[in-house]
């Protein structure tokens, strides 16, 4: 005979499998199409995506083990990227030139994107400390050290950029 402790841990288990299987089925239907416009929409709203580098490193190694780790995990890093992307637009945008009505739709979508992300991972786990370092890192030598200058703005919609499409080959690489 099963006990409500029974019963209470089956159902979890069952609302976990479903939740994981909802969030497979969003990022497998829904994910690309998503990350497709906002790529469009970071192309459209600015000129030519500069060709100079950032002073901070694009962080190649954190992406690397993620391409092998486990399918929540590759979720987690997935959102935390994104929210940490939403945070760097967050700051003094004065000196930009970008297409306001663009820019202003590729931050909503990329928050739809990180909403729906959010709920397929478990808040309980601690976002990688690495990650947020090197967003912080690129907050502070980019945006603050140049005075959030029209410059500064572009090496970040160039950074961003580079991190939405290899965020893009983690998904194509999970199916």
């Amino acid at each position: 005979m099963y006990t409500m402790q029974s019963w209470t841990c089956i159902f979890l288990i069952i609302c976990s499998m479903q939740s994981v299987c909802h969030c497979c089925d969003w990022i497998r239907h829904h994910y690309g199409h998503l990350s497709a416009e906002y790529l469009s929409l970071l192309d459209q709203m600015g000129g030519n995506i500069t060709e100079q580098d950032a002073p901070v490193f694009f962080p190649e190694s954190l992406y690397r083990p993620i391409d092998d780790a486990k399918f929540e995990d590759q979720v987690r890093f997935r959102n935390e990227t994104i929210y940490q992307i939403t945070k760097l637009f967050d700051g003094n945008m004065k000196s930009v030139t970008w297409d306001k009505k663009k820019l202003d739709h590729f931050l909503n979508i990329l928050e739809r994107q990180f909403e729906n992300l959010n709920s397929c991972v478990s808040p309980a786990k601690i976002p990688e400390r690495r990650l947020k370092r090197y967003f912080k890192n690129l907050n502070r030598m980019v945006l603050r050290k140049m005075n959030y200058s029209a410059q500064a703005w572009e090496l970040i919609r160039k950074e961003t950029k580079r991190h939405l499409q290899r965020l893009d080959i983690l998904v194509a690489q999970m199916y």
